[in-house]
């Protein structure tokens, strides 16, 4: 079988058949063996980076090492400088892997890896999309992503696309009439699986509710649906399990990084032992224990060109209770540490709460088909919406009282109605943002 998926990441010079062969190793472990292995990676790339990084060397202060915790973490902020500065010996742009994070974080900057350790995060990817008889080399995937807008970029990426075997559907324009051309391009190819933004695909679902259309009817190829990069809610899984007749798996990656977490056929969020580390710690940079909240902060551990040890995502997560070190599960993503709503009586509150809490009454009546939320003063919440009527009286109303309920009294809401909602420049829709600091 022509492999062009495969065939196109070797012309790159990615090493695939020596990652996907040093995966297979690692996945094989047994627990003590795993054990071993994540220590001695863990020093390695370490000691790595306090030899021949300078803007690493510089970070921890020092070039040698006893104790993790004594360990720097790394944050956004760190790396607000030119990459040069941060490329580790004889690693270069034209030897290395580079590419931007999306800004999501609200902290966008470019990245490096090396190319064995990209090749990895390839590997690992086929692993995964692998637990659900997906093969990135015969696999048709309809892809709900972004797309850049000038001509190079554009067909730069639907190039890419031909060669990963995927057709994208743009999605900064979402209306019902682009929903309807997506629905026949459903009828008329034979997709195995779905890939992309969570509040795209939510957004598709709701069109063929509202038209009474489960997708596999339509399109009886399809196996499974992955979504990432943006939270899914539990009513949102089952809309889209009920409308696409498929399994839907939620995936939490990071560009910088690899997948991060990933949900096995078991339904748990598998978190990745293999190629990263993953620690949850308090406000003073100490591991907290299963089961608790705390920063997402998570090494690579293969990664030469740039450093990431110890690197704090700017997520809030919390690990299940049954995790080991060989299979961490993530209970829960709660959301970015910069979504926090603070409140007039000094209260802190992750903004998804502000979401989650309006989420269950604005979108009862099936009108309201996506929204935002953004806090503009201490007290005041503005409230987009895209709906073909207007909210009513006795929906504010509602949405207040909850809000009240949930989080305090006398906080001021202005609602929106708007055509569509303004998507970052990678087509990701931020459904909660504080312009208060």
């Amino acid at each position: 079988m022509f492999r062009l998926f495969d065939l196109s990441l070797q012309i790159n010079g990615f090493q695939m058949k020596e990652a996907k062969a040093e995966l297979r190793k690692i996945v094989a472990f047994s627990e003590k063996e795993h054990a071993v292995f994540v220590e001695n990676k863990k020093l390695e790339i370490v000691h790595f980076h306090l030899q021949n990084n300078a803007f690493y060397k510089d970070l921890a202060g020092t070039t040698t090492f006893t104790n993790w915790e004594d360990l720097p973490v790394l944050n956004k902020k760190n790396l607000q400088k030119p990459l040069l500065e941060r490329l580790s010996l004889n690693y270069s742009s034209k030897n290395s892997y580079i590419n931007k994070t999306s800004g999501s974080s609200g902290t966008p900057f470019i990245f490096a890896k090396d190319k064995y350790c990209h090749a990895l995060t390839w590997a690992s990817n086929i692993y995964r999309f692998g637990w659900y008889g997906i093969d990135f080399n015969t696999s048709y995937q309809a892809r709900f992503y972004g797309i850049p807008m000038d001509f190079i970029g554009n067909q730069k990426e639907r190039f890419k696309d031909l060669l990963s075997h995927r057709f994208r559907f743009s999605i900064f324009d979402l209306s019902d009439d682009v929903l309807e051309k997506i629905l026949k391009k459903f009828q008329n190819k034979k997709f195995d699986y779905i890939n992309g933004y969570t509040s795209s695909i939510v957004l598709f679902a709701k069109f063929l509710q509202k038209k009474n259309i489960v997708l596999t009817t339509i399109c009886p190829t399809l196996k499974v649906c992955m979504v990432t990069s943006e939270m899914l809610f539990e009513e949102d899984k089952l809309l889209l399990e009920k409308q696409f007749g498929i399994p839907i798996v939620n995936e939490y990656g990071a560009s910088e990084l690899d997948l991060i977490a990933f949900q096995n056929p078991e339904d748990e969020w598998q978190v990745n032992s293999e190629t990263l580390f993953v620690e949850i710690l308090d406000d003073n940079n100490k591991a907290v224990p299963d089961g608790t909240a705390g920063r997402i902060v998570i090494t690579s551990l293969f990664n030469k060109a740039h450093p990431f040890i110890r690197y704090d995502i700017g997520d809030i997560g919390i690990l299940d209770e049954k995790s080991t070190l060989q299979k961490p599960i993530l209970k829960k993503l709660i959301g970015r540490t910069n979504d926090v709503a603070i409140l007039p009586s000094g209260k802190k509150s992750p903004g998804l709460t502000f979401y989650y809490v309006t989420k269950s009454i604005i979108e009862d009546d099936g009108n309201v088909k996506e929204f935002v939320i953004q806090q503009t003063k201490i007290d005041t919440f503005e409230i987009e919406y895209v709906s073909d009527i207007e909210l009513n009286l006795a929906q504010i109303k509602k949405i207040e009282e909850a809000i009240a309920l949930y989080l305090e009294n006398d906080l001021v809401f202005i609602f929106h109605k708007k055509e569509k909602l303004e998507r970052n420049k990678s087509g990701k829709l931020k459904q909660f943002v504080s312009f208060v600091k």
